[in-house]
């Protein structure tokens, strides 16, 4: 069985850790999808998908999730990830991308791959979000950023 998913979820979160793996969970956690089981997919949203708030899962829900993250142990270096979410009447594109540096210009990135991955498809573009970490590394930080896709329901094919 095929799924579509509904409900798309912007999420973002920075922390510090001890080591990159706890790091990037404490990130998970300020983004509030740590208790989640993400399962990484490519970014192309459907058509009638909305945006909207995380509902109350249980701890342990496997989710379907365009993510992205970037650590570093350089203390006072940025860190930044971003997914930028493009929607028209088509459907649309979720692209990610991290870097070391400030997310103003992660985002003007993210932006411009938005915009090529609806010319290149013919589509219109209609509007965009974006979901954005930025973190100045303390010790060993880490900054994430995702998008969950929820409340799928069974497409016949």
């Amino acid at each position: 069985m095929l799924y579509l998913p509904r409900l798309l979820v912007l999420a973002q979160g920075s922390s510090e850790g001890l080591t990159p793996l706890t790091a990037f969970d404490n990130a998970l956690r300020e983004a509030g999808i740590d208790n989640l089981n993400l399962i990484r997919v490519s970014s192309i949203m459907p058509k009638d998908a909305r945006f909207g708030a995380k509902p109350d899962l249980p701890v342990g829900t496997l989710v379907p999730t365009v993510y992205t993250q970037i650590h570093s142990n350089v203390p006072g270096e940025f860190v930044s990830a971003v997914i930028g979410a493009g929607k028209g009447p088509e459907g649309g594109v979720l692209m990610e991308y991290h870097h070391k540096g400030r997310a103003d210009d992660a985002e003007s990135v993210v932006q411009k791959m938005i915009e090529e991955g609806f010319e290149r498809r013919g589509w219109e573009l209609q509007e965009t979000r974006f979901a954005t970490a930025e973190h100045k590394v303390d010790r060993l930080g880490c900054a994430c950023a995702a998008v969950l896709l929820l409340d799928s329901e069974p497409v016949d094919h």
